[in-house]
Parts: structure tokens; C-alpha cells; sequence
């Protein structure tokens, strides 16, 4: 359970159960190694979300392995995400990845967009 030391001052954590899903998700999905997270402009606050299934690992990607899963996450994403908690969540209304971003001042209700 290691984290890239770049991860470790931006303060970014992946819950276990995110980390569970991730290493769910991948195992059933043949030729993919990992989840990559990325912050896009657009959506309905300024940024949005991304989260897609990966290969391999670019050269600005900072990698967070957890419980059998690797996150990814580049360089300019990350400057947006410092200090944010990625988590799995399965309720009532549904499963979905979710990002508790302290950076973030405004969200909608999709749970994806955000404002800085």
C-alpha cells in the first residue's frame, strides 16, 4: 500500500472501498491496469470529472496503489485535486465514484462538476 511521495504532499486518498471497486472493475476488463482520474474543463460549475479506464501509465501521471488498484492521476489534474478524497459510494441513489474536493467552493448536483 504505497503512495508516490508527489500524491503524499497534494494529499490525495482513495478509500478502501473506491480501491476495492477499482481493483473489481479492472480485473473484469481485459488489456485495462488502472483508473485514471482527471479534472477537464466544462460541465455545468467550470470543471468536471473524468474517469476512465487505462492500459498503462503516461509519464506525467502520478500513480496511487491501494488494496490491489492503481488510481492515475496527471500532473495538471492533480493541481485541482490536492487534498480531495476519492470514494465509492452504493446507495439508495446508486453506485457511483465520488470526489469530496475541499478545493472546490460550488458543485452541482451531478456530483461530477465543480467550481474553484
Amino acid at each position: 500500500m504505497g503512495t508516490d511521495a508527489k500524491t503524499a504532499m497534494k494529499g490525495i486518498d482513495v478509500t478502501d472501498a473506491a480501491a476495492s471497486r477499482v481493483a473489481k472493475i479492472v480485473a473484469k476488463e481485459p488489456g485495462k491496469s488502472a483508473l485514471r482520474v482527471s479534472v477537464e474543463g466544462g460541465g455545468c460549475s467550470g470543471f468536471s470529472y473524468k474517469f476512465d479506464l487505462v492500459d498503462g501509465r503516461n509519464e506525467d501521471d502520478i500513480a496511487i496503489e491501494k488494496n490491489g488498484a492503481t488510481i492515475l492521476i496527471d500532473e495538471l489534474s492533480l493541481i485541482y485535486m490536492g487534498g480531495s478524497v476519492i470514494d465509492f459510494v452504493d446507495d439508495l441513489m446508486g453506485q457511483s465514484f465520488q470526489i469530496r474536493n475541499p478545493n472546490a467552493v460550488a458543485s452541482c448536483g451531478c456530483g461530477t462538476s465543480f467550481s474553484i
